[in-house]
Formats: C-alpha cells, sequence, structure tokens
C-alpha cells in the first residue's frame, strides 16, 4: 500500500512531499515511539519542531 500512495504523490509540476518519521519518548512510560507522515518538503522544519 506504502508504494501506491508514494506513486501516486510524483506527478509533474506539483508539490513535493516527503515522508517524515518523528521519534518521541513517553513521558508516562519512558518508551519510545514513532510518529509517522507525509507532508510537504517545505513544512518538514514545521513538523519536526512540533511537540
Amino acid at each position: 500500500m506504502a508504494k501506491k500512495v508514494v506513486a501516486s504523490l510524483k506527478r509533474e509540476g506539483g508539490v513535493t512531499y516527503t515522508r517524515v518519521v518523528k521519534m518521541e519518548r513517553s513521558p508516562k512510560t519512558g518508551a519510545y515511539t514513532f510518529k509517522e507522515a507525509v507532508v510537504e518538503s517545505s513544512a518538514v522544519k514545521d513538523f519536526l519542531a512540533k511537540k
């Protein structure tokens, strides 16, 4: 399924997208969790800066 999503996002002259995976630590258990998103290339820094 991921291949279909990535293939559909690659269009000529469109907005470029990037798949971002962010690792966060749970304050309750101390375990690491991963948040995954497909965002525009210009918004990658904003996604990683959010807490």
